[in-house]
This record gives C-alpha cells, structure tokens and sequence, in this order.
C-alpha cells in the first residue's frame, strides 16, 4: 500500500463526503477510492470513517487521523514547492571542489561576481589537488583538470588548458636554450609529481608526431606554483599550465621554449554525479564560469604577443 496515497484518499473522501465524489477529483476508480481508505483501516487497525446508505461519519479515531493527515499533507506539498523553487532559482549551499593554484589565482578573482549575481547562492569550496569522491564527500559538483572526461561522472567543458614549456631568461643565458625536446636530457627539469606521464614530457611536432623526452628531474613537487617559482628564480625548465605561467610570459618573467612543439592540451571540467535532476545551483555556476573563461580564458591574453625562445638575443 502506497501509504502516503491512501492519506490523501482518505482526506480526500472525507472532503468531498463521497466515494463517488473522491473518486472523481483524484482521477481513480470509486472501487480503487474504497479499498485504499480499506487498506488504510485494515493497515492502522481502526475505523476511521462510519457508513450507511445515505451518508459518511468520521469516527474519533478517524477525526484525529484526519487532522494529522492534513498536516502532514501539507508539508509534503511545501517541501515539494520548495525543491521546485530550488530547481528553477538558484538558492542553497553549493559544495564544490577545484584545483589548489586555480582556485588561488582565479577562481578567487570571479566568485564574488557570481555571489552578487546569485545572492541566495551560498558557497562553500573546498580546494585540493587530490582526486575527489564528490558523492562521499557530499559535494554538488568539482572543478577538475583532465585531458579525458571522467567515465564516473558527467563531465562539461569549461575552458581549455594549455600546457607550455618555459624557463626563465637568466637560467637560458646559463644553460643555453634548447631547440628540440632531446636537448632537454641535459637541462635541469622541475618535475610536477601527478603529472600522469611521470617524468616523461610527451611533446608534439607539427606533423603530430609523438616526441617523448625523458627527463631529469633535479626538483620535484606536488605543486605547480612552487615549481612555477623556483623556475622563475632560474632553478630550471618547467612545463605548466598556463593559468599557471601565463602572466610571468607576458611580463617576460619566463620565456616559452620549444615554440616549434605542443604538449597535450587538457581541459577544466565541471563534473556532477548525474544530468538528471540537475539543480539550478550547479547550472548556474556552470554556465558563468563559461561566461567568464571559455575558450579564450584570461590567462592565455599572452599568446596575442605570441613569445618565442628568440627573444633575447644574448639567449641563444
């Protein structure tokens, strides 16, 4: 028995004061009407309504259950408008997960747009590096970084990421600068300890073709802004992202290297256990964080000056 159905019957009935009548407003049978208020008697073991020919009474037990079930009816009808209202505006906590270094350099400099344009958006934010179980932390969507869609979840695309090999001008005036991914065998490589490929830079030629470099690594670190430092003070070369590296090649901090090859290019994911039941929440920051970085992110404004490693003579 559909307990919650059969309290609606019965309140239903004892509205109406009619089987017949019930029956019609619910869109059910009048036979169906009887053996749910039936079932609803047999299941609470007490009469709740008294019948004759000519008309219904409620019993006490039936007056008390009534007046019970009518709020109980009604709470069930206010939580149903209130996840309705949730689901078409945004409104609630938003547990989230993103990136350590892209949450600090970027996330931090949009959320409280978002916040202003979303007020009953109410944000908690957890930043890690880690992958994430969003369904045992009890987390409504992450931000991840990946070069392939997570089979587990449902994955949307937020902005390109970019990977580039870079060093800074004083360690290529020391070291010279390499012209092909082989000569790094004898440069000092600062190593990103998740980097899936280990200490294998899988570089690209132009024709696509594969041109991996094992590398050497003299530093290693499971954070990119450490790396991103320690190459800017001339520890060594570094390949990052660009939401990482970009501003210090525009100020000339670093200097691309290897402009003639590409590393795999990855992806800023939104990903959410599941499409259906969507909420509007996790819409929201979804679509406004596309808004905001798309395929053209900010932090890639300094491929318009496109750099190359021949910018400094005294490099070569």
């Amino acid at each position: 028995m559909d307990r919650l159905l059969a309290m609606q019957t019965f309140a239903r009935v004892v509205e109406t004061g009619s089987f017949v009548r019930a029956a019609e407003k619910l869109d059910m049978s009048t036979s169906a009407v009887s053996r749910l208020v039936a079932d609803l008697e047999s299941h609470l073991n007490a009469r709740l309504l008294q019948r004759t020919t000519r008309r219904l009474s409620l019993t006490d037990a039936g007056r008390a259950y009534y007046e019970r079930a009518l709020q109980i009816l009604s709470d069930v009808e206010e939580a149903e408008a209130d996840v309705g209202s949730e689901a078409s505006q945004p409104s609630g906590w938003l547990r989230f997960t993103a990136p350590l270094s892209l949450g600090t350099r970027h996330l931090a400099d949009v959320l409280p747009g978002y916040c202003a344009q979303f007020p009953q958006v109410h944000l908690d934010v957890s930043l890690s590096d880690r992958a994430v179980d969003l369904v045992e932390e009890g987390l409504d969507m992450g931000l991840r970084i990946a070069a392939q869609l997570p089979g587990s979840y449902v994955a949307r695309r937020i902005a390109p990421i970019r990977i580039v090999a870079c060093a800074a001008p004083g360690y290529l005036v020391r070291h010279g600068t390499p012209k092909v991914p082989g000569d790094l065998k004898n440069h000092r490589a600062l190593s990103y300890s998740y980097f899936a490929e280990g200490d294998t830079w899988a570089f690209e030629d132009a024709q696509q073709r594969k041109v991996p470099v094992q590398i050497k690594p003299v530093f290693r670190a499971n954070n990119g802004d450490i790396l991103t430092e320690a190459a800017k003070a001339g520890e060594g070369v570094i390949i990052q992202p660009t939401f990482l590296v970009g501003e210090d090649l525009r100020a000339g901090r670093l200097v691309q290297i290897l402009p003639g090859y590409t590393l795999p290019e990855m992806s800023l994911q939104a990903i959410y256990p599941s499409r259906r039941h969507l909420s509007a929440k996790v819409r929201s920051l979804v679509d406004y964080l596309q808004q905001k970085w798309g395929e053209t992110p900010p932090w890639d404004c300094w491929m318009q000056g496109s750099q190359s490693t021949d910018f400094p003579s005294s490099v070569k």
